[in-house]
């Protein structure tokens, strides 16, 4: 059976994370609805990782599997038109090996996360950034990020029902950038 790989964009503001819930439409879900209307096939979607509620990704991987074989330009034009209009793209789409698991063959992830530092509420970020009003120390800030990169023990940060191996994680890099009063 073919598995197929996709690389998802998506704006999560109106959504309750990646993964399906009762109490909400998720990132998942749509997927495996556009899925279906292009296919007529039930089939479950994996992602590399969940996201919270209002959180939006850049590059989820996710994959899926189908009873035969489609063009990959085709799996990702037609679940794009089965998407609309919705704020979640397919970026892209590839056959892979049987044994690819989007979570478990993930090796590294990437997080960002935005702060506009200033008095004034936001219009075009909105739902995009956190806003803070008081004035930021972005030095020791630097200073601060420091701290996170190497081994950590992130077992604070687990859900109760976390199937890692391991709580301990390793960060390769943090660091805090400031232009104008986004950070």
């Amino acid at each position: 059976m073919p598995r197929y790989k996709i690389t998802i964009e998506y704006k999560g503001t109106n959504y309750v994370g990646w993964q399906r819930q009762e109490n909400g439409f998720s990132i998942q879900e749509s997927i495996e609805k556009a899925i279906k209307q292009l296919t007529a096939q039930n089939t479950g979607v994996f992602g590399a990782g969940r996201t919270d509620s209002g959180v939006h990704a850049l590059g989820q991987v996710a994959h899926f599997d189908l009873p035969k074989n489609l063009i990959n330009d085709s799996i990702r034009d037609g679940l794009n038109k089965y998407l609309r209009p919705q704020p979640i793209a397919i970026i892209k789409s590839e056959e892979v090996p049987e044994n690819f698991h989007a979570r478990f063959s993930a090796n590294q992830r990437q997080y960002s996360y935005i702060i506009i530092n200033r008095r004034a509420p936001l219009t075009v970020d909105q739902d995009l950034a956190w806003v803070l009003h008081k004035d930021l120390d972005i030095l020791k800030m630097q200073e601060a990020a420091k701290f996170f990169v190497g081994k950590n023990d992130l077992k604070a940060f687990r859900s109760v029902s976390c199937q890692s191996k391991t709580s301990v994680k390793t960060i390769d890099q943090a660091s805090v950038i400031k232009k104008d009063n986004k950070i």
